[in-house]
């Protein structure tokens, strides 16, 4: 009876497995890996970059105007033609490259000033708009209270408090300014008081 199970076992194994995506290419290729961790893994070496020989400083076969030139002295002038257009060509291949990863580079640094100036600005207004809810907590609620005197105290009520508001815009508008220079100073009201 145990045969009978190794047979069904190696047939399930014998199963053909679909690739649907790429996910399971990877995975089928981790668990071929996987069956025997201790065999090396080839990892291919990356492509060199191309370099560019250096002219030569003496030139020995210079080529003349002169008549009478032998018939392979074209050939070594076409080759030596080739080698001076690919030199050209791998400079200004070059130079184009550093001059598209230094707009890239330029772009970049540009999106994440932008991102900084926006977060900056965003980290601002939320500040003022937490400390003047601050403020309006802290602030005793006179409006609420009837007026029991006549009409020319409470003219000058309203003008009092009016002159108190002014202080508190002041008083925000310079906290948002810079913040550090008021953190341990008191406010006016809290003086008063």
């Amino acid at each position: 009876m145990s045969t009978k199970k190794e047979k069904n076992s190696k047939k399930e194994d014998k199963v053909p497995i679909v690739i649907k995506n790429a996910t399971d290419l990877q995975r089928l290729k981790l668990e071929k890996l996987m069956k025997n961790p201790e065999k090396p893994v080839v990892l291919p070496e990356p492509p060199r970059q191309k370099s560019l020989a250096a002219p030569p400083d003496f030139v020995r076969n210079v080529m003349g105007s002169s008549a009478g030139a032998g018939s392979g002295e074209f050939h070594v002038y076409r080759h030596l033609r080739r080698k001076e257009y690919a030199r050209q060509k791998f400079i200004q291949e070059k130079s184009e490259k550093e001059k598209l990863d230094d707009e890239y580079h330029a772009k970049i640094e540009a999106n994440k000033r932008a991102a900084d100036e926006k977060t900056a600005k965003k980290r601002a207004k939320r500040l003022k708009k937490k400390k003047l809810a601050k403020m309006q907590g802290k602030k005793p609620k006179v409006e609420n209270a009837a007026p029991t005197s006549s009409q020319s105290d409470s003219s000058s009520e309203d003008e009092q408090q009016s002159e108190s508001n002014e202080d508190t815009n002041s008083q925000v508008s310079t906290q948002t300014e810079d913040p550090s220079s008021t953190l341990n100073k008191p406010n006016s009201e809290e003086v008063n008081k």
